[in-house]
């Protein structure tokens, strides 16, 4: 049997994986909720093999958050598929960290590329700290280029939306943190989208997320159609839990 590789680099971690049938809908291609489930593992792998596991980062009062994600489908990849993931730190932007993600198959096709905006949090008090308060290690830059659409802010307009239902947060969408875990949220909005949309695999996927979502929150979900693509938008107790934007 195989052997998967993995490595840790100065600025950035590499590990293959495979595709399993939990990561794929019905057509057996990947769901947009497990690209964001890896992304954020990856991003808690390459942090773990520098010895900042989540537990040394919460004892510290110091964990990431995930803020904002852009993710291309280059061609979406399918059960069984082994991917060589890579994943690296890109600087910091205000109150963000960059890390940057790409996912290729065994012949070096890019099959998924992403970015993400990340914000630093005290686990505590829940206040957001800036990015130059991060004790554990120095965030560092990177040149490297990717084939992947900026993060954005994601904004449905107040006209034209259509009721997509309600979802209440369950004890199951919890993870580590407390909160709705953050792949969680596509595989919700895959199932508010309109039938002729749930099928299609997305060219690209944005997502901002607002304010945690925590258990027993009921969030009211709204669409909007528009000439980019399928926006929906979770609201929750206080607010909007995140937004979303699905390019076909």
């Amino acid at each position: 049997m195989e052997h998967f590789k993995q490595e840790l680099y100065e600025n950035g971690y590499f590990r293959q994986e495979e595709l399993v049938f939990w990561d794929c809908g019905p057509d057996q291609r990947a769901r947009i909720a497990a690209v964001l489930s890896k992304m954020a593992s990856f991003a808690g792998y390459d942090y773990d093999a520098r010895g900042l596991t989540h537990e040394v980062l919460w004892a510290n009062r110091e964990v990431f958050l995930l803020s904002r994600a852009s993710i291309k489908i280059h061609d979406c990849p399918r059960a069984r598929d082994v991917l060589d993931v890579t994943t690296w730190e890109a600087g910091a932007k205000a109150a963000h960290m960059r890390r940057y993600y790409e996912m290729k198959d065994q012949a070096g096709r890019l099959r998924v590329s992403a970015k993400t905006d990340w914000i630093l949090v005290d686990p505590v008090t829940r206040k957001i700290l800036r990015p130059s308060a991060f004790t554990a290690k120095p965030i560092l830059g990177s040149g490297r280029p990717l084939d992947c659409p900026e993060t954005r802010k994601i904004v449905l307009p107040k006209e034209g939306r259509e009721p997509l239902g309600t979802r209440t947060v369950r004890w199951s969408d919890l993870d580590g943190n407390g909160h709705l875990f953050s792949g969680n949220y596509a595989d919700i909005i895959w199932d508010a989208l309109p039938e002729d949309l749930q099928p299609l695999s997305p060219r690209e996927f944005y997502i901002n997320y607002s304010r945690e979502a925590v258990l027993g929150d009921e969030l009211k979900l709204e669409g909007f159609r528009g000439e980019e693509g399928y926006f929906v938008e979770g609201l929750g107790p206080h607010g909007p839990c995140f937004t979303a934007l699905c390019v076909f």
